[in-house]
């Protein structure tokens, strides 16, 4: 069943065309944004010290064994 176009044009895709092929938005933190690079480590982008212990507390319940990297 479709849905009309003024029903589905507010749903956002976290996996979009920025960046480059080998990188994946995972998720976000507050301005911080957790993303799987080509590598298969995570790094996290862009976070403030609040947002690096939301990110922490979050990778240890849903994502233990990701390697985290941080870039500024």
């Amino acid at each position: 069943m479709s849905y009309p176009l003024w029903q589905t044009f507010r749903m956002k895709n976290r996996i979009n065309g920025k960046g480059t092929r080998s990188e994946q938005l995972i998720t976000t933190f507050g301005r911080a944004r957790l993303v799987r690079v080509a590598d298969g480590a995570a790094e996290l982008r862009g976070a403030q010290p609040a947002d690096h212990t939301m990110a922490k507390e979050w990778i240890s319940l849903f994502m233990h064994e990701a390697v985290l990297r941080y870039k500024k």
